[in-house]
């Protein structure tokens, strides 16, 4: 048995609950699979349904909280078929419940390498073994995009974060930062509302990537105040945050902003590692493929915030899972 960090019916945090593994014992004894998915986040998830509605034998590796960003997530307000919006983990269980309905078994193993064997079959070599799969898709999602900036390593978990859903409630009538200016930090922004003081919203330009409907749900909160034209050239604090150092761009003026947290949303780094040396790649190191998540190699394909695409929505990795898992189960039916 082990405990798996599957957020579940909280308002703003994480519960720990334990999943039994004995039933898949058996199974996973027998590594052999027609599609192997790396990755259980909303477009690992959907190709696990999709894959298992074709009868396909499909195993989803995730090394670490199912769900991938979007557990970062407080509301989805624009998933299709939910108009008044869903929570986050709400709709991560939904589509895992989804999954395993279809037949797609989730198990807790690192994907280290893959391997394109002679026969055309492809050994994936994880953290716990190694499994042989007629098709991969990989699913490996994105991490945060760091400042950079001297006090951001040094105080990460203690004040210095990118989970406000995770971290929010620790700084309840404290002010905090938030840095960027896409749909997470405006977002993010507003849900720290809920606990925080005040909020300030820190980004490097005068205009947001943000949705406008973000924007000015933004502006309308009192609690948030919005600092522009602006960046963070350190994070303060010995044992905890203290505050940060600010510096305009166009005017070159520095001051210090008391604070006890700092909240970063500047953009994700596609995790692409597994298929260097396989696929090719944009330069932001995100997967090239075609339009049926083809990347290049027959048999594996890339899906979601991993691979190169112009929106990195939750709907989207899910139409890229399902379409990469039909690509796969053509792929197979073309081997027999």
């Amino acid at each position: 048995m082990f405990t798996q960090d599957i957020p579940f019916n909280l308002k703003g945090g994480f519960k720990m609950i334990e999943i039994k593994m004995g039933e898949f014992f058996d199974e996973i004894k027998d590594r052999d699979v027609d599609v192997l998915i790396i990755g259980a986040g909303p477009a690992g998830l959907t190709a696990g349904m999709y894959a298992g509605r074709a009868g396909l034998k499909s195993f989803i590796l995730e090394k670490g909280t199912i769900g991938g960003q979007l557990c970062l997530t407080d509301w989805v307000e624009d998933y299709p078929g939910f108009p008044d919006g869903i929570k986050a983990v709400e709709l991560i269980n939904l589509m895992k419940k989804h999954a395993e309905n279809f037949g797609a078994k989730i198990v807790r193993e690192e994907a280290k390498k893959i391997e394109i064997l002679d026969n055309g079959l492809k050994k994936v070599i994880t953290d716990s073994g190694e499994w042989k799969a007629k098709a991969v898709i990989v699913a490996t999602g994105s991490y945060h995009r760091k400042l950079g900036v001297k006090g951001e390593s040094e105080l990460i978990g203690r004040g210095v974060s990118n989970c406000a859903v995770c971290d929010g409630p620790f700084f309840k009538e404290k002010d905090v930062v938030v840095v960027g200016g896409g749909d997470s930090a405006v977002t993010e922004a507003i849900y720290l509302t809920r606990f925080a003081k005040k909020v300030y919203l820190v980004h490097r330009r005068d205009k947001f990537r943000a949705q406008k409907f973000y924007v000015e749900r933004a502006k309308n909160n009192p609690k948030i105040e919005f600092i522009l034209d602006t960046i963070v050239t350190e994070i303060k604090g010995e044992n905890k945050v203290e505050g940060v150092v600010l510096k305009n761009v166009k005017k070159g003026e520095i001051r210090e902003l008391p604070c006890s947290a700092v909240f970063i949303f500047i953009g994700l780094i596609p995790n692409s590692e597994i298929l260097k040396g396989i696929a090719k790649f944009d330069d932001r190191n995100a997967v090239i493929t075609n339009d049926k998540m083809e990347t290049g190699v027959p048999g594996i394909y890339a899906v979601g915030d991993v691979r190169s695409t112009p929106l990195r929505q939750a709907v989207t990795a899910a139409s890229d899972g399902a379409i990469a898992a039909m690509m796969a189960e053509s792929y197979i039916s073309d081997l027999k």
